[in-house]
């Protein structure tokens, strides 16, 4: 069994991780792990806004990445809903919400 840079098991994980990520870019772009660890940060970290994706979507902006997809804002607006303990009607809040919608390419490759 193999062990990736983080230490978990290559053979039974199904997520990859920012480290992981940032592995995966050093070895295909030759840039050093903590540098590539850096790219990665910048672009999807969501601490305090500081990524690059974070900080546009908060400016009501999208980020569309062409044959990857586009992260955009959408608003919901409020509703009745119900307490389901209770069965009693509630409001439910407006709020914003992150969604993502995949280009036609990577669409097509898993709806096969």
């Amino acid at each position: 069994m193999e062990f990736n840079p983080a230490g978990r098991a290559e053979s039974g994980s199904t997520c990859v991780n920012k480290i992981e990520l940032a592995a995966k870019v050093s070895e295909r772009t030759g840039l050093t792990r903590a540098h590539s660890l850096e790219v990665v940060e910048s672009i999807f970290s969501s601490a305090d806004g500081a990524g690059i994706i974070v900080s546009e979507l908060d400016a009501d902006r999208s980020v569309s990445i062409a044959g990857f997809g586009k992260f955009e804002t959408r608003r919901r607006s409020s509703r009745e809903g119900r307490n389901p303990a209770t069965g009693e009607s509630i409001q439910i809040a407006a709020k914003r919400v992150v969604a993502f919608k995949p280009a036609k390419g990577l669409k097509d490759r898993f709806e096969s």
